[in-house]
């Protein structure tokens, strides 16, 4: 998945360019779907630099096989990004996430 895969994902399933946040808690990955979005006039980012950013996160959730995980997650559920709650996508990386917990 690259990026733009995961920004239209974002779109397809909520109408807006959501930002994505990593976050660890509980000996646990997530990858928080953040309730701020690039259409909004406060987003501190640029286009391109949110581009940047979600190129970022999608090299991430590659190489840590993380994908497949992310996109039927947000496919199936029933949840949206609110004013001060995220959505939060478990992530299921097996040996690999003792690279992060250290």
């Amino acid at each position: 998945m690259t990026g733009q895969e995961l920004r239209q994902i974002l779109l397809d399933k909520w109408g807006y360019s959501y930002d994505v946040q990593f976050r660890r808690a509980q000996g646990k990955i997530f990858l928080q779907v953040m309730w701020k979005y690039l259409e909004q006039a406060s987003f501190p980012l640029s286009e391109v630099e949110y581009q940047e950013h979600l190129d970022s996160i999608a090299n991430y959730l590659h190489a840590l096989g993380g994908s497949t995980q992310v996109q039927t997650f947000i496919a199936q559920t029933r949840d949206r990004p609110r004013l001060g709650k995220a959505v939060s996508i478990p992530l299921d990386l097996g040996e690999r996430s003792s690279e992060w917990i250290l």
